[in-house]
């Protein structure tokens, strides 16, 4: 089979597991990349996640993973929501979970239909490897230098007839294969993305701080979530999609059905008094398989206080004061914050002085302290 043949095979194989793009390159990367990604790390955008620093070695070349690898072939799959995602804000007695992750965990799904892909290559005697977001792989500039769209200025890969709405996935093979020219960039002048970021997490045009940004803070971040992000957070409580959902390009994006026939309907928005009633065993089983589940319950709780707290809602109240108990401190933690935006200064005082004395977390200690009368708008 000549490489054309072979190519044309692949891309035939990939449409038929559901993939919208499919384009090849080579399986190299200018050193600007290099550059760009040492600059994030310099700068400490990347946060928490260490794993980013660990492998920047790595990370720059897909040939510091696999030497032998000649080509990338870089696919797509379309998650385009049917519907307007960011309607979902307005509802303050639910959780709001970003689009992705309202289905199966993508990267079990993903994987196994680049298998079935890669399967081709490995009929005519080539080498193969895939990847899906789980090995120190550059996904984005790959898919831009083998023309799959271009990494906009919210740093997500956008493609002008599928939008941003795009899972990748990216197979290494040492066979030698035409490849596709690179995509240039599309924006213009066009900011939306930038400007509707609720905790402005842009420095600058195609520069996120992972730091400031709603995903991180609810999916990466650990700890308890800084106190300028929380009221901006809303009720998200896993993700968040503005800087996807402006996109203008997305009037295009008409090919989701393959990853919303995965879709759970009830994972879109989520009712806060359900979730706050769950214990971690009841997590497990309701998020099993989901990307929720990969966050762990004590984050989870964590969000859901936040969007509590956000919420106004006066009902949920004996639930969060029972939070106050929970044996997680970031739990605790959270539940004290909310509290606090839900009730008036007598109660807060009474739950202050009854809990406080015997709090042995410091952070949770911090929370009772650092509670104001003006942070609570009483």
């Amino acid at each position: 089979m000549t490489p054309q043949a072979l190519k044309r095979a692949l891309i035939r194989r990939a449409e038929a597991q559901g993939f919208v793009l499919t384009r090849v390159t080579s399986a190299t990367l200018p050193e600007r990349i290099a550059e760009d990604l040492a600059g994030f790390i310099g700068h400490g955008y990347h946060g928490e996640m260490a794993w980013m620093a660990e492998t920047q070695d790595r990370r720059d070349s897909p040939g510091h993973l696999w030497p032998e690898a000649r080509c990338a072939v870089v696919l797509a799959m379309s998650y385009a929501p049917e519907e307007p995602p960011l309607e979902g804000l307005a509802r303050t007695d639910r959780g709001y979970v970003s689009v992705y992750a309202r289905s199966r965990d993508y990267h079990d799904e993903i994987k196994g239909k680049l298998k079935q892909v890669a399967a081709v290559l490995a009929a005519a005697q080539a080498q193969v490897k895939v990847f899906v977001d789980t090995a120190p792989l550059m996904e984005k500039p790959l898919a831009q230098q083998a023309g799959l769209g271009w990494q906009g200025k919210h740093t997500v890969l956008v493609n002008r007839q599928q939008g941003n709405w795009l899972l990748l996935g990216v197979i290494l093979t040492d066979a030698d294969l035409p490849v596709d020219p690179p995509e240039t960039d599309h924006c213009g002048s066009c900011r939306r993305c930038l400007a509707i970021c609720p905790t402005n997490a842009f420095p600058a045009p195609y520069q996120l701080d992972a730091r400031r940004c709603i995903t991180y803070l609810t999916v990466e971040h650990k700890g308890p979530i800084p106190h300028e992000f929380r009221k901006p957070i809303g009720n998200r409580i896993f993700g968040c999609d503005d800087c996807l959902a402006v996109c203008p390009w997305n009037k295009f994006a008409v090919d989701g059905q393959a990853y919303r026939r995965q879709v759970r309907g009830d994972l879109a928005t989520l009712p806060l008094g359900g979730m706050l009633a769950l214990d971690d065993a009841a997590f497990r089983r309701f998020f099993a398989s989901t990307p929720i589940k990969r966050t762990g319950f004590a984050r989870f709780m964590r969000n859901v206080l936040i969007a509590a707290g956000n919420s106004g809602d006066q009902t949920l109240v004996p639930q969060i004061e029972a939070c106050l108990n929970h044996a997680e401190p970031l739990v605790r933690g959270a539940a004290v914050w909310a509290l606090a935006q839900l009730i008036d200064p007598a109660q807060w005082q009474y739950w202050r002085d009854r809990h406080l004395s015997h709090e042995l977390d410091q952070d949770v200690q911090a929370e009772w302290l650092s509670i104001s009368v003006t942070e609570r708008g009483l």
